[in-house]
């Protein structure tokens, strides 16, 4: 009864930050469910996979996504996702999970330190969405795409820390983040779930129940976003974004020291 209000309520905040939310999911089946990790690795993916495509449709119907930010991005991620399917079998859980948290939490730092430089030089004018693809640009969507390949495929969630932390260092306006974001995650999972289909197993009654509910939290997102006016505050939202991958962060290390 709980799994459909769970999906709408993940599929929702997915699509409305621009995450798949295969990562709440996943703890979700695991903390909440007990569902066996391998199990839920694949599962939340197949879940997910809903939120990401209508989350995406949605997004490029209101405008918020950059086209050649998610080819840049998505092109460089199945590279990792496919390499990243390979690095599971080579590292325990926990040093896995351990690495995961540092790395979200290098991310929020690296954040953090390009807000207070921006505030310094008081330089806040964002690109109205036509960046070019300089070689600069490229390296950098590349080396972030790359990243979170691996994190889907390694770890079975979304990987849009770095997505989210690579489009924003690149001045991307917030809102077509959001949207981007979701499409490159959706080919992420496309190609990580084909890898850890092999190797995991799906509850498709787990997926049927999540991804019902998803699926109609996904429509809300992208028509709540494109009604909100952020003015001058996008700054604050991408430091409130660095907050919160820093808490994720630490609450992952913490968790598998414990």
């Amino acid at each position: 009864m709980w799994l459909p209000i769970i999906g709408f309520i993940i599929g929702m905040l997915a699509s409305l930050i621009g995450s798949g939310g295969s990562f709440f999911v996943l703890i979700t089946l695991l903390l909440v469910f007990n569902v066996s990790p391998q199990i839920a690795v694949a599962t939340s993916l197949a879940a997910t996979l809903p939120v990401c495509l209508i989350g995406s449709i949605r997004h490029f119907h209101y405008g918020n996504i950059n086209l050649r930010m998610g080819l840049l991005f998505g092109l460089a991620g199945v590279a990792g996702a496919l390499l990243g399917a390979q690095v599971t079998g080579l590292i325990s859980p926990t040093e896995l999970k351990i690495s995961f948290g540092i790395y979200i939490f290098v991310l929020a730092l690296k954040m953090f330190f390009d807000y207070q430089q921006k505030k310094k030089s008081k330089d806040n004018n964002l690109s109205s969405g036509k960046i070019k693809l300089n070689a600069r640009r490229i390296s950098i969507g590349s080396v972030y795409g790359f990243m979170g390949g691996i994190v889907t495929g390694t770890f079975g969630t979304s990987g849009a820390a770095p997505v989210l932390a690579g489009l924003l260092s690149l001045r991307v306006p917030v809102k077509q983040v959001a949207g981007t974001s979701l499409l490159v995650i959706l080919v992420y999972t496309v190609f990580a779930l084909s890898a850890h289909f092999v190797v995991g197993k799906v509850d498709l009654t787990l997926v049927y129940f999540l991804a019902s509910g998803a699926t109609l939290g996904a429509f809300s997102g992208p028509r709540l976003l494109s009604g909100v006016s952020l003015g001058g505050k996008e700054s604050s939202v991408r430091l409130w974004y660095a907050v919160g991958l820093a808490i994720i962060g630490v609450v992952m290390i913490i968790d598998s020291i414990n």
